[in-house]
């Protein structure tokens, strides 16, 4: 069984006339218009907000860092170096 929490909003006359209209357009209630308008823009927003958005000149260099052939450089070939030595001893 799920449960219902409550949510109270105070709206001017004018606000919710517009959204009395726009719920009788949609055939349904006032709250079930502000309950799926209210849903849709939050997905929406939490959507964007997750995506990472890159310029042209960062993304060919994320893909070049990437797909390029990886060789360390001289202070991770001596750590390599150095813990090779210690699971030998």
């Amino acid at each position: 069984m799920t449960s219902v929490a409550r949510f109270d909003l105070k709206l001017d006359a004018d606000d919710k006339d517009l959204l009395s209209r726009a719920a009788s357009l949609m055939g349904t209630t006032m709250a079930g218009f502000v309950r799926s308008a209210a849903k849709e823009k939050a997905q929406t927003l939490l959507e964007q907000e997750s995506r990472v958005t890159l310029t042209k000149r960062d993304f060919l260099a994320f893909n070049a860092a990437i797909n390029d052939v990886f060789s360390p450089n001289p202070a991770l070939q001596g750590a390599l170096k150095a813990a090779s030595k210690v699971k030998r001893a």
